[in-house]
């Protein structure tokens, strides 16, 4: 069975008041993003707000030559921060927004975003606590740039990603790490070969088993 708009916000955005709830409902439209398609692009106007329902979205920054930066997933009960604030000041994304998985989300048009700030503290505060989180991800990821060894880095990387997907068989590629973390297929395989070694994941042909 097909869930509605309301069974999303219901489900997915509890703490948003009853007005709200139905506010949303009713202005607010579903768009569904097929595994790979990207969601947006640098340079690209938000036409809306958009809040994840169903699926998984990774937002990187892409450099002038191509590389990519990894910067964090959103995933369902999550929002594109960037949507709130540069769709209401009509600036362009910086970043660029990928579905990892097919993924649904809901869109609230950007003519909204002001009154809804104003007139609901349920979604102010959501906006202020989206931000948080973000800005949260950002700090672990500079962190483990800066300050951090790559294998240090791939270990939480691998860690935060058992843990967020509720799984011990995590369907990624060596080359898809390496983008996340910026570094080469070559380097990340030999360090998740001397991890397998050390008994704390199995490499398998289509999946990484964590066993610790």
């Amino acid at each position: 069975m097909q869930t509605t708009i309301s069974q999303y916000i219901n489900n997915l955005f509890p703490q948003f008041e009853p007005a709200l709830k139905q506010l949303l409902a009713e202005v607010a439209t579903l768009k569904t993003f097929a595994a790979g398609e990207m969601m947006m692009e640098t340079g690209q106007y938000f036409k809306s707000t958009v809040l994840i329902v169903e699926g998984r979205a990774k937002l990187y920054r892409q450099g002038e030559e191509g590389g990519e930066f990894f910067m964090y997933y959103l995933e369902p009960g999550n929002a594109c921060a960037l949507s709130l604030i540069c769709a209401t000041k009509q600036e362009t994304s910086e970043v660029m927004a990928k579905a990892l998985e097919d993924t649904t989300v809901l869109m609230i048009p950007i003519g909204m975003m002001d009154d809804l700030m104003k007139n609901y503290k349920t979604w102010y505060y959501f906006v202020l606590e989206t931000y948080r989180t973000r800005f949260q991800e950002l700090l672990e990821v500079i962190d483990g740039v800066t300050f951090k060894g790559l294998d240090e880095r791939l270990m939480f990387y691998l860690t935060n990603q058992y843990k967020k997907l509720k799984t011990r068989q995590l369907s990624i590629t060596h080359q898809e790490i390496a983008t996340d973390l910026n570094s080469s297929r070559e380097v990340i395989s030999r360090l998740l070969k001397k991890m397998e070694q050390r008994g704390e994941l199995s490499l398998q042909r289509n999946y990484i088993e964590w066993l610790k």
